[in-house]
């Protein structure tokens, strides 16, 4: 990143501390400036500043084998990731965006075990996360000939506060006043997940003037009929005894509404209540997801996969409690 003054530091840990949205930070943080880290509950977090992501020397920072988690939205191909690659001590990159060309679109859950030792993969976006395993679970038990994929999403940082020039179609329009239609690129990104489905989806967006927390409303044509209670017991199942349980979580409430599901762990939850089918091959799905909390708990387990590290789930097994206590 770039420096951007001389309480530059400081600044970047207040936004750590204080959050908007989600609220204040739940524990210590503490700034050297000196040695530019910021120590947050005992983590220690080294920034490192620079113009180029290929001037970077991670190793001076003790750094080997880094994984680089590029969310700045800048690049989105191979040969401007691979910038990252040049530095001393990275290893491999991973985007917070869906990837362009050959890059693959990871949606944890549906197709990580297809990282392989790719050096550049994509977690895709908020929506694909959303959207995804719902996708795979409803084509797997009634099949989708083709369906469109409407979000209603949460302004981004990407547009203007106020009325002025954007290079984007609609997006200078003033996010907080204005209803604003846009492109999404979800439903190319979830066929590159979802390869079954390719050629089958298309989708748009509608961007609103809230800060968080979206809703992807799915129009599926089924191959084959389908009632409304029929799909929501499956999916419920799905949501308590599967492995997407932790992708995919199922609500039935009249009183939910988008804040609701500020700072959900899920990638996306299914609001049962809001499920239209009338036993033809129409259904119409609705999905809650946190765009922010529910996306980085995905980017999260990417980053697990790719290190290797899992750590331990609570409460354990008497036999790996015991395993652990004979040390």
């Amino acid at each position: 990143m770039k420096r951007r003054g001389a309480n530059d530091l400081v600044k970047r840990a207040s936004l750590l501390r204080r959050d908007s949205i989600h609220g204040p930070f739940e524990g210590t943080i503490s700034v050297d400036v000196e040695s530019d880290t910021i120590l947050a509950n005992g983590t220690l977090i080294q920034v490192v500043y620079s113009d180029s992501p290929s001037a970077i020397d991670y190793e001076e920072y003790g750094i080997h084998d880094a994984i680089v988690v590029d969310t700045t939205g800048r690049w989105r191909d191979s040969d401007g990731l691979e910038q990252h690659l040049v530095s001393r001590g990275a290893s491999r990159v991973l985007l917070t965006a869906p990837g362009a060309g050959a890059i693959k679109n990871i949606v944890h859950g549906i197709n990580h075990d297809s990282l392989g030792d790719d050096r550049i993969v994509s977690a895709a976006s908020c929506t694909t996360n959303a959207i995804v395993p719902v996708l795979k679970v409803i084509a797997d038990r009634f099949g989708v000939a083709h369906g469109h994929v409407e979000t209603v999403h949460s302004f981004t940082n990407d547009q203007n506060l106020v009325d002025n020039f954007h290079s984007a179609d609609r997006r200078g329009r003033a996010a907080g006043l204005n209803m604003v239609i846009t492109a999404t690129g979800a439903a190319r990104a979830a066929e590159k997940a979802l390869p079954e489905l390719a050629g089958r989806l298309s989708g748009n967006a509608v961007r609103v003037p809230t800060p968080n927390v979206s809703l992807a409303i799915l129009h599926l044509t089924l191959e084959r009929p389908a009632t409304r209670d029929e799909v929501n017991a499956y999916l419920r199942d799905v949501s308590l005894a599967s492995e997407l349980r932790r992708q995919i979580d199922y609500i039935e409430s009249p009183e939910v509404v988008s804040t609701d599901f500020l700072g959900t762990r899920r990638a996306g939850v299914v609001d049962g209540l809001a499920t239209i089918a009338d036993g033809s091959e129409h259904v119409v799905l609705y999905v809650w997801y946190d765009n922010e909390s529910g996306y980085s708990r995905q980017v999260f387990r990417i980053l697990q996969e790719m290190t290797g590290g899992h750590p331990m789930s609570l409460p354990v097994s008497s036999s790996v409690a015991a395993a652990v206590g004979r040390g």
